[in-house]
């Protein structure tokens, strides 16, 4: 059975750097953040008519990492991310996004904390401080509601992934206990 580490936290937490860090550390398959090449695709302007959209991408991508029966997988976001901002920037999530989220929930959670610098891309929208911290307390407070294994991530560059790989190996079940 695959064990798997999803990378998750509000915009410009370093998420996608850390869980390809991650994945070259641990030898470990990884899957790329859906929404993110969706937003892209649509210029990073979204409306809640593309919430559905963006959840069965990131629902077909897991699907299609775990079909290959890794033994460890990181995930940069899943389904988590997208009923966090769902909720946040529409007021709601489609109810078979919100059963497939409980239903594919990973087993430990790297929340990366907004302690790195807000950088602008044409996707992200949410530069001021305030506005990080609140999306990190709907992360940190859907997580806990979710009953999720969580581990916050802090730092920068190496000492950042030292921290996440420290988290994961304390979490991570030896073989044969699981």
């Amino acid at each position: 059975m695959t064990w798997r580490v999803v990378v998750i936290g509000s915009e410009c937490t370093g998420k996608t750097t850390l869980a390809r860090a991650l994945a070259a550390a641990l030898g470990a398959s990884w899957v790329p953040e859906a929404a993110r090449a969706y937003a892209e695709a649509r210029g990073g302007v979204l409306s809640a008519a593309d919430v559905e959209p963006i959840a069965t991408a990131t629902r077909d991508a897991l699907r299609a990492a775990l079909a290959a029966a890794p033994d460890v997988l990181v995930c940069d976001t899943d389904l988590v991310s997208t009923v966090v901002y769902a909720r946040a920037y529409y007021g709601s999530c489609p109810p078979w996004v919100e059963a497939a989220c409980v239903a594919q929930l990973g087993d430990l959670y790297l929340l990366c904390e907004p302690d790195l610098p807000w950088v602008p891309d044409g996707v992200r929208d949410r530069p001021l401080e305030q506005e990080r911290l609140a999306m990190q307390n709907a992360f940190a407070s859907t997580l806990q509601s979710l009953g999720a294994r969580v581990a916050s991530v802090t730092g920068t560059g190496d000492a950042r992934t030292a921290r996440a790989l420290a988290a994961v190996r304390a979490a991570r079940p030896t073989k044969g206990s699981a």
